[in-house]
């Protein structure tokens, strides 16, 4: 009974037939992360310095309560992430591309090891809690959406090679119009949970590092 009941579950379905690309984008993702981490430690002392004094800033600003509204920071989050999930989502229509939709997701990987290797490095312990209040809580919601977008695109982008030049028959190409209708209803998801993320973004993550920034040091 179990069984009938996961096979029809859409996200189930999804996640299998798409497993693949998916344990390959989460690798890659992954790689981004690390190599960001790695990148903290290549930097020279000078560098360090230079970039602990802006955070040491930007801190100063949060702890004064100068930074900018909620509601500004609400807008500049959505629209960063859905022109970067947008531009994606193109790349998997382009076939061209492809690649270009891996170089973006390890990018993203990239700066997220490296704004959490930055802080851990500079701060130790509190660079680590301070993390998962600045970092964290957008990016348990934002991650899985540009993962999600980088299979669909890669996915669709695969097809759309297939279709071209593998010669399938003129009836199959009827199937790209419920092809595409899921490739936008792809996209109109992402933007969904984008739109939570930026609420939490713009709403949660500034009171949390306020919160950790006031913290009395010992």
């Amino acid at each position: 009974m179990r069984k009938g009941i996961s096979a029809k579950n859409p996200i189930i379905e999804h996640v299998q037939s798409h497993s693949s690309i998916y344990l390959f984008i989460l690798t890659l993702f992954l790689m981004g992360v690390i190599f960001g981490a790695v990148v903290v430690n290549s930097l020279s002392f000078t560098q360090k310095e230079d970039l602990y004094f802006y955070l040491g800033q930007f801190f100063g600003e949060i702890s004064d309560g100068k930074i900018a509204s909620s509601e500004e920071l609400f807008r500049q989050s959505f629209l960063h992430n859905v022109k970067y999930l947008g531009f994606m989502w193109l790349l998997g229509i382009s076939i061209i591309g492809l690649p270009l939709i891996f170089i973006l997701l390890f990018m993203k990987g990239v700066v997220i090891g490296f704004s959490v290797g930055f802080l851990v490095n500079q701060m130790d312990w509190d660079g680590f809690l301070l993390s998962f209040a600045a970092v964290l809580p957008q990016n348990i919601v934002i991650i899985p959406a540009f993962i999600f977008i980088s299979v669909i695109s890669v996915s669709f982008s695969l097809t759309l090679i297939r279709k071209i030049f593998m010669k399938l028959s003129p009836h199959s190409q009827v199937q790209m119009v419920p092809l595409l209708s899921r490739y936008v209803l792809a996209f109109v998801l992402a933007i969904a949970v984008i739109t939570i993320a930026a609420g939490i973004e713009a709403y949660i993550s500034p009171n949390l590092m306020k919160a950790m920034v006031n913290l009395p040091t010992k």
